[in-house]
């Protein structure tokens, strides 16, 4: 691919355009939030890299230009290389309308995921700290509590759906007592995080969301506990309240949706897989490593890790224009034929969690919960199995998530457990 000199007298602060750029291919942008994509990502992946290579012309929603990162070598130069892809959106979102539906998601927050510089730092800093404290004995005993009433529920009937009965309340609820928030304020947050991913109301979702944390922050500055909001409420980085709302939309963000999607197709795969199913009975294969099979194959957020350039940048003989979103394809990248082959198992190289100073801080909270998920469930129901078959499964809309809407599954009628 040939690029073209630098139009030196292009207007002052707009995009330069260059031949090759993915801005002026002239040709149609890839459209993520589509049924069809939905349905078959993979299948779409695989076109993009014999059609654009690593870099590809796509639009997030009608109207909002990007380009996606499918290249696992060009994924991490760009995460590691901050000082000309920072994650601070606020240029970009100046030309996109408040009425987008994946603005909300997008745009620039007082938070840890979408500053940079010192800013980010500070916010990282306090993000780790709080981590840090996490109770890893008490968490794995917080997350057993959670697991049986939840299971008891529907253990006698012989049928549920994994997803809206087990992976999504139990992610909340666990992220719920992390944060020291009340059965009701958990509730809200829940409701308004699922309109902002699924980008449909985003906006209202943001607003629903907004007041039940606040409500949470006002609580915790006052009648601190040990608890993640009042270790980022009392830290020396000393947060303001707007910091601290948008900063627990991170968490929660963080936590709900990708948990919630890791738990489901992790069960998905173990269900389905017989190379899971009959290593699982044998003892040859751990939970761990399902689940980093589908943080290579299936990550729950399949495209993120946002970046915006702060001048136009010639990288894979490709130019990038200034200030236009550049989203990183982790499941695309996870499957890039440049880094497949072989066996992958105890092979943690995915992308799942980020890479570079915005990586997720959280990764062992993350795997302690979900595997002590999946474990709870299936040394209770050994003999689950989908109820239907695999193609049937639907996926719910959205160009950043890999989330089911449903997992429908059967197993035989088992006594409820006692009560941790």
């Amino acid at each position: 691919m040939t690029t073209s000199r630098l139009d030196l007298s292009a207007a002052p602060g707009r995009p330069v355009p260059h031949t090759g750029s993915p801005v002026d291919t002239g040709g149609p942008r890839i459209l993520l939030d589509t049924p069809e994509f939905v349905a078959d990502p993979h299948s779409a992946y695989r076109e993009m890299r014999g059609r654009h290579g690593s870099l590809v012309p796509i639009e997030l929603s009608p109207g909002v230009p990007a380009t996606l990162v499918i290249g696992y070598h060009t994924a991490l130069q760009i995460l590691n290389d901050p000082d000309h892809f920072p994650a601070d959106p606020r240029t970009w979102q100046r030309a996109v309308p408040e009425d987008c539906p994946v603005r909300p998601i997008m745009q620039w927050y007082p938070n840890v995921i979408r500053s940079a510089g010192s800013a980010h730092l500070r916010y990282r800093q306090a993000f780790s700290a709080a981590f840090d404290q996490v109770d890893l004995h008490a968490l794995h005993t917080t997350v057993e509590k959670i697991a049986v009433p939840l299971i008891n529920n529907f253990c006698e009937s012989g049928s549920a759906d994994l997803v809206s009965q087990y992976a999504f309340p139990l992610a909340f609820e666990v992220l719920n007592r992390m944060v020291g928030c009340s059965a009701d304020l958990g509730q809200r947050v829940a409701t308004g995080m699922a309109a902002l991913f699924d980008t449909v109301n985003a906006a209202w979702g943001l607003e629903h969301l907004s007041r039940a944390l606040m409500e949470l922050v006002q609580l915790r500055r006052a009648e601190p506990g040990d608890d993640f909001t009042s270790r980022l409420a009392h830290h020396p980085a000393k947060l303001t309240d707007e910091e601290m709302l948008y900063n627990l939309i991170v968490f929660y963000g963080g936590g709900i949706e990708p948990q919630q999607n890791l738990i489901s197709n992790t069960l998905l795969l173990m269900i389905t897989d017989d190379r899971f199913g009959g290593d699982m009975l044998g003892g040859s294969m751990s939970t761990r490593d399902a689940l980093d099979e589908v943080l290579f194959k299936d990550p729950p957020m399949a495209n993120f890790s946002i970046t915006y350039p702060r001048q136009p940048i010639l990288i894979d003989n490709t130019w990038l224009p200034a200030h236009q979103p550049v989203v990183v394809s982790l499941a695309a990248c996870n499957n890039d034929p440049v880094i497949e082959g072989g066996d992958r198992t105890g092979n943690r190289s995915h992308l799942a969690w980020g890479a570079g100073p915005h990586a997720c801080p959280a990764r062992t909270v993350a795997y302690l919960v979900v595997q002590d998920a999946i474990d709870q469930l299936l040394d209770t129901l050994p003999e689950i199995v989908l109820a239907v078959d695999p193609s049937e499964i639907t996926w719910r809309p959205g160009p950043f998530h890999r989330a089911m809407a449903a997992l429908p599954v059967t197993f035989p009628s088992t006594p409820r457990l006692n009560l941790v």
